[in-house]
């Protein structure tokens, strides 16, 4: 099958150059043109993509070559831009920079090459003027297979700076596609790791997505960009489905439904949205509660997904609903199948800072200085409810918590670097780990997942 979306790729040299604000005034600026616009996100961050879902009213979606594997990159990116005149990637990083010690593995450059998609370059100019065009000669020929189409010039000071920024890039052969000046009305918060979600700042991350969006529309050539994107070439691959990653029968999927209570609200933000397509292809009806706000599971709960998060932001909040608390434990106590990554590890604990969460795991978490971050190879080393003993997955971790033990009598996972260690914990049918995975690697997990469900 050769599949054709029109496509650009966001990146930049380095962090901090300004990505998200341009990624996300695109995205706002098209949709506002009434253009159905797909947005994705390179590599495993969960926060970017909730400003993207405000920018376009779509569900904003990961691209993760090494969560994945590179071969499900591109179908993954068809089946979130299924429908849609324009699918806007935004990178992480620097064009260049994936996975530490594997080459270009998961970097945006490789993201870009394995969707055939056309690279803008965002230039934070504000400390330079001639030497922009060596910049960014550099980045458009270091690898020939990437097509860097265009770039756009970000913090230019004035008219005489960007006066001799494009005089710099006539010799570069790389067009300028905008020029933004210093707008600091577009800056988001950040705390410990990284920006505010959305879930959190509603009301203000609208006037800031719509301050990008203007700012782009002002600053921007749009039908340049649009053209750039209508210019990729044709994918030649099947678009992902869940339900065929499972090898279900739609019959199976149409049957009667496990309800999977899946957390969300403020303190539960990251998910990946092929986990609940995942669990809704295997035969269950996915219900979202607020562990803040809702002081009882879904009626008819049989299964918990408790994702990742900020629960160490609302500690006190969490530790106030002591009855959905008990809830949890009760339903754990009963032999339910409970998956926690993160943050739902935390919230499993008998205290997170001191204060008393869920009880249902021997463990106390705190927060720590440290900041823990990075891609993880690991191996389940315990039979659980989402996979088999030996089962080999990949995952990503970023946290600035400490849980004590790190793992249970039953770990979780066998973790080969940074050290071999193991972490998690398996106990009854929780399975409660820092690994934060992508089940669209292994669609297994969330098979079993239901049927454990029905037999618990």
């Amino acid at each position: 099958m050769v599949t054709s979306v029109p496509r650009l790729v966001v990146a930049a040299p380095s962090s901090g150059s300004g990505k998200t604000t341009v990624a996300t005034g695109l995205m706002a600026a098209f949709a506002a043109r009434g253009l159905a616009v797909s947005p994705h996100k390179v590599g495993p961050d969960y926060i970017d993509p909730g400003y993207h879902a405000l920018a376009t009213g779509r569900v904003g979606r990961n691209l993760d070559a090494y969560l994945c594997g590179p071969e499900l990159v591109a179908p993954l990116f068809l089946h979130g831009a299924r429908g849609c005149d324009i699918a806007l990637v935004e990178g992480v990083m620097g064009l260049y920079d994936g996975a530490a010690g594997e080459g270009e593995l998961a970097s945006t450059a490789h993201v870009a090459k394995l969707l055939r998609a056309p690279v803008v370059l965002v230039v934070d100019a504000s400390s330079q003027s001639r030497s922009v065009a060596a910049l960014v000669h550099g980045f458009a020929s270091w690898d020939p297979e990437v097509r860097v189409g265009g770039v756009i010039l970000n913090k230019v000071a004035s008219d005489r700076h960007e006066e001799l920024l494009r005089e710099a890039l006539d010799s570069a052969g790389v067009p300028v596609l905008g020029v933004l000046r210093r707008a600091p009305q577009v800056d988001t918060p950040s705390r410990h790791l990284g920006l505010v979600p959305v879930a959190e700042r509603r009301a203000s991350a609208l006037e800031a997505v719509a301050a990008m969006a203007a700012q782009v529309e002002a600053g921007c050539d749009l039908e340049g960009l649009l053209g750039l994107a209508r210019g990729a070439a044709a994918l030649p691959c099947a678009v992902w489905d869940p339900a065929e990653a499972l090898g279900a029968s739609r019959q199976e999927g149409s049957g009667p439904r496990v309800k999977v209570a899946v957390a969300g609200g403020p303190a539960f933000t990251f998910s990946y949205a092929e986990h609940a397509e995942l669990l809704a292809a295997a035969g269950a009806e996915v219900v979202v509660f607020d562990p803040l706000r809702d002081e009882r599971l879904p009626d008819g709960t049989r299964g918990l997904v408790l994702g990742g998060g900020f629960p160490e932001v609302y500690a006190g909040e969490l530790s106030a609903n002591e009855p959905l608390r008990k809830a949890v434990a009760a339903l754990a106590e009963r032999g339910a199948p409970v998956a926690a990554e993160c943050a739902g590890l935390l919230y499993l604990c008998r205290e997170l800072d001191g204060q008393p969460m869920c009880g249902v795991l021997d463990a106390h978490a705190r927060m720590s200085q440290r900041l823990t971050l990075g891609y993880r190879d690991a191996v389940a080393v315990s039979d659980s409810v989402l996979a088999r003993a030996g089962t080999r997955m990949r995952g990503h971790e970023f946290h600035r918590t400490v849980v004590e033990p790190a793992a249970g009598p039953a770990p979780a996972w066998g973790v080969r670097d940074p050290g071999p260690h193991v972490e998690g914990f398996v106990e009854r049918d929780v399975h409660a780990s820092y690994l934060h995975t992508h089940w669209a690697s292994t669609p297994g997990v969330a098979r079993r997942f239901v049927e454990r469900c029905r037999t618990s």
